[in-house]
């Protein structure tokens, strides 16, 4: 009987955790943490560790808040839709007053972190936080323009990392917006072509026509090449402090063209299968971009 109470309880444990990690997407969050890290690492000097772990740690609180008040408001829609409806409050596992204090906890705790670095880099954690539960959240269900409000909070932290390096904010931060803002777009329809009809179960509009149709396809080919040339701005040296040099600016064209090949299948087939590569491809497109631009900062001063 006690190695079966011990069982239970470990299972119970795991479950908590499993949920906690739920309710505030740690995959999505560990993902921001590494832009805002890359984005500090392009901004900053020398680096200062103290500052790396307090912005991972506030990054991570600003999008767990984020999506644990998402989760809250969107509840009753969450329990329509096959990928959602296991998740911790429409399944049950979780009341929404202990969502509640976690969103409200890590809201404090992620705008109080990010102070600590300076007070522009709270800001920036606040309006992000705002605009995805105040307006991101409530749009979803009244129009497709609900992505390009999305997409404001989705492109604040890389941006947010220079800005915590540099307690500044110029052309240089501005531009690492601009790049995530414009490669939300491919980024996000693409999700919402391949999960359309769990989309509609939920009444959510996610495509810019509202239809998996032509027109879908061509805008998202046109904010592919939108993220693309965006990306090569900083070759150009008209972005302040942050730049690339032709060599890595190579790099992302190849890297640009291999995004836009996806883009240009969806184009074609306009199926879902491809839809999902799309978006597998979006996700290597800006992980390996944030990559080469650290990558090229520090080789130019190593060598």
């Amino acid at each position: 009987m006690q190695n079966l109470s011990i069982t239970e309880s470990k299972k119970s444990i795991s479950s908590a955790i499993a949920d906690f990690k739920e309710i505030t997407k740690m995959r999505l969050a560990l993902s921001v943490v590494f832009s805002s890290v890359a984005g500090y690492l392009l901004g900053v000097d020398v680096v200062v560790w103290n500052t790396v772990v307090l912005l991972s740690l506030g990054g991570y609180f600003m999008v767990g808040a984020s999506n644990a008040f998402n989760q809250i408001i969107e509840r009753d829609l969450d329990s329509l839709m096959n990928r959602t409806k296991n998740r911790p409050i429409p399944s049950g596992r979780m009341s929404v007053q202990t969502a509640f204090i976690i969103a409200s906890v890590f809201t404090l705790a992620g705008i109080t972190i990010l102070y600590l670095i300076n007070p522009k880099t709270a800001m920036f954690g606040a309006i992000s936080i705002f605009v995805y539960v105040s307006l991101y959240t409530p749009l979803k269900t009244k129009t497709p323009l609900s992505v390009f409000v999305g997409a404001i909070p989705g492109a604040i932290p890389f941006m947010l990392g220079w800005v915590a390096a540099t307690n500044h904010f110029g052309i240089e931060p501005g531009t690492l917006f601009m790049i995530q803002f414009f490669w939300q777009f491919p980024h996000f329809w693409a999700i919402g072509w391949f999960l359309y009809e769990d989309y509609q179960r939920g009444g959510f509009f996610m495509l810019p026509t509202g239809e998996r149709n032509k027109t879908t396809a061509v805008q998202i080919l046109l904010y592919t090449g939108w993220t693309v040339i965006t990306s090569l701005i900083p070759v150009f040296r008209v972005t302040g402090d942050f730049y690339i040099t032709p060599v890595s600016a190579g790099i992302v064209l190849i890297l640009g063209l291999f995004l836009l090949n996806y883009a240009f299948k969806l184009y074609r087939k306009r199926d879902d299968k491809t839809a999902k590569q799309l978006m597998l491809a979006s996700v290597t497109y800006i992980t390996l971009l944030q990559v080469i631009y650290v990558g090229d900062k520090f080789l130019r001063e190593w060598i």
